[in-house]
């Protein structure tokens, strides 16, 4: 097993990796819209998806993998009516690769933000 950090990266807000590698696999933590500074982008909720976004691809390139190696997406979310303005900026980062996703509506997510992404991807290594 292979834990990930990210030098440049906001610290983990707990006690745990931005990813493990196991098997064959990475397995992401959460990703919120966080910048690397510690900051919480305020803005509309695909602003805030893009920053997810731009985070899993930094956590995933530091595992030696990449999105279009995704196999499994849950996508946690606070608002069900935010679901196609997510899908629109999912789509825009995955194209036409189509992982295994999940999308489920929660009552809070950790500091307060309005979308939360974790994936499980083929590692390069």
């Amino acid at each position: 097993m292979n834990l990930i950090e990210i030098k440049n990266a906001e610290k983990s807000v707990g006690p745990y990796s931005k990813a493990v590698c196991a098997n064959g696999f990475v397995y992401t933590s959460g990703q919120i819209p966080l910048t690397a500074e510690g900051l919480l982008v305020d803005g509309t909720i695909e602003d805030q998806t893009d920053v997810v976004f731009a985070n899993l691809k930094e956590v995933l390139e530091a595992a030696g993998s990449s999105l279009d190696r995704v196999v499994k997406a849950t996508v946690f979310i606070t608002d069900m009516n935010d679901f196609a303005k997510i899908n629109e900026i999912y789509t825009k980062h995955f194209g036409e690769h189509k992982p295994a996703r999940s999308c489920v509506e929660v009552s809070k997510l950790a500091m307060g933000v309005n979308v939360e992404i974790e994936v499980i991807a083929l590692s390069n290594k």
